[in-house]
């Protein structure tokens, strides 16, 4: 594995000061499901060379975006990285992967790759938590899907899962973020479409079993839908932490978003009996 200081150097370019002592690399990761190479960020924190094991925390990107986005959107990562002593994973779902396993595309199978051959590729390389009690997960519009969806299905991987701008029902939008591509069109599909939105898989959650954050703009795109998840959650009387406040769906707003699921993220890998 080759550590880079890549990322450091083009914030630093940019007259980005770097503030903190954690460790930005970028390493090659492989998806055997897949066939190929796979980059991916991990941020460790200052302490990692002591020896002891850290919680993992994974984050998500959205369409258009790959591995690199979340530390140019938040490059205080590696402030909360020590501060919270968590490593801190960024991987890349390709542009417009909707971290599915496409039905319809079987060299799209990004669910297998981040909630399977990524998690045990970081917990192999490094020093993690290696169970539920150490892992959370999270992201942004596609990522917000991205991580409820894969927590959701895989329960026994995550034990905690945030959402910023998720989209987290794209019912309404069957002509955009190639969706189609990854799940065949709506209109021939429907059922498809419905079974894979975040609305629609709450039935396989049971209060606590998950740590949920979800978090969303008032002014953003996706605000109804995480309205209408919210009020879904709330039926099913599955406790969540739920943030809506000023905000549309851009940079400034994950930038900011993304403290307050880190400091939800502490709690919960610090709290006693989880």
């Amino acid at each position: 594995m080759r550590r880079s200081l890549f990322l450091a150097g083009v914030m630093l370019l940019f007259g980005i000061q770097l503030t903190f002592a954690a460790k930005v690399d970028t390493v090659q990761t492989y998806s055997a499901s897949m066939k190929k190479n796979i980059k991916a960020v991990v941020i460790t924190p200052d302490s990692y060379a002591e020896g002891k094991t850290y919680p993992v925390v994974y984050l998500l990107h959205g369409a258009g975006g790959n591995y690199a986005n979340w530390i140019n959107i938040a490059p205080e990562l590696g402030q909360y990285a020590d501060q919270y002593q968590t490593l801190i994973v960024c991987p890349d779902g390709n542009v417009t992967s909707w971290y599915f396993d496409s039905p319809v595309d079987p060299e799209w199978k990004y669910e297998t790759y981040v909630a399977t051959e990524l998690v045990n590729w970081i917990d192999k390389n490094y020093k993690t938590i290696k169970d539920r009690k150490g892992r959370a997960i999270a992201g942004l519009s596609m990522g917000g899907h991205g991580a409820l969806y894969l927590s959701f299905r895989h329960q026994d991987t995550f034990g905690a899962a945030g959402s910023m701008s998720g989209g987290v029902d794209f019912t309404s939008f069957p002509l955009n973020w190639n969706i189609a591509k990854r799940l065949g069109d709506y209109d021939k599909f429907p059922q498809r479409w419905k079974d894979n939105t975040i609305v629609n898989m709450i039935h396989l959650l049971v209060p606590n079993r998950l740590a949920l954050i979800i978090d969303c703009g008032k002014e953003d795109f996706f605000y109804e839908v995480n309205m209408k998840l919210h009020e879904a959650l709330q039926y099913s009387n599955i406790p969540h932490d739920f943030i809506i406040r000023p905000g549309a769906h851009n940079g400034q707003y994950w930038n900011n978003a993304v403290k307050y699921q880190l400091l939800f993220f502490n709690g919960f890998f610090n709290k006693k009996g989880k």
